[in-house]
């Protein structure tokens, strides 16, 4: 088993760096490092101590400790969660597209530097796009496709059945039996599918590539 593993790290050693290499090329800041205590150091340098920070969900950020190490050393941040409503859950999603830094992960990265997020709700994704000052990303070698096809493919067939099944009360076909039957359920986790060629203005969204396997 633990040559599996010793073999998974030499792959990713090898790739992280050529797929940061192309995400340069379009225009991304984009770093490789080989585990999650090295993305949460990089990410939190990244980040200004003053500045407001917001995300989407990710179970990426999560796992490495970004969000509470935020909040621990003061930043001010917009956090959904902390809402006692669904119109104030609302309120403050639409306030984290304007806030200082946007942190997150994504769907998937084509090895040569495209990135592919679907988005039931839409705010992750308007928040890449435009909005914040800057976005950082952070992203397990796991979230690498071969080429564009395969990234969308991978996120349609792939993630979006896991993430639909990871929500309580949510009927979508694919939460039922695992498969994607390209539904219009108003559960749909699939509403926004967006692909970010190169990143604009140049250097607004940075991003960590870790060797691990990170989220879904």
């Amino acid at each position: 088993m633990r040559n599996i593993y010793v073999e998974k790290d030499i792959k990713y050693d090898k790739l992280g760096p050529m797929v940061v290499e192309n995400l340069k090329k379009r225009h991304f800041d984009a770093y490789y490092v080989q585990s999650s205590e090295d993305a949460l150091k990089l990410a939190l340098e990244l980040i200004s101590e003053s500045d407001v920070v917001s995300w989407g969900g990710s179970m990426t950020i999560t796992s490495i400790g970004l969000q509470k190490a935020l909040t621990a050393r003061g930043n001010p941040v917009i956090d959904r969660d902390t809402a006692s409503s669904t119109e104030e859950r609302v309120e403050l999603m639409r306030k984290g597209l304007l806030c200082d830094t946007f942190i997150s992960s994504v769907n998937a990265i084509s090895e040569d530097g495209q990135i592919v997020n679907i988005d039931g709700n839409g705010n992750r994704v308007a928040a890449m796009i435009y909005g914040p000052k800057q976005v950082v990303v952070v992203a397990g070698m796991n979230k690498i496709a071969k080429d564009l096809d395969v990234a969308i493919s991978k996120v349609r067939t792939e993630t979006a059945p896991m993430r639909a099944q990871s929500f309580p009360g949510v009927k979508t076909p694919c939460a039922i039996n695992g498969s994607c039957s390209d539904c219009t359920s108003v559960d749909s986790v699939c509403a926004y599918l967006s692909i970010t060629r190169i990143s604009r203005p140049a250097g607004k969204i940075k991003v960590i590539l870790v060797g691990e396997d990170l989220g879904m």
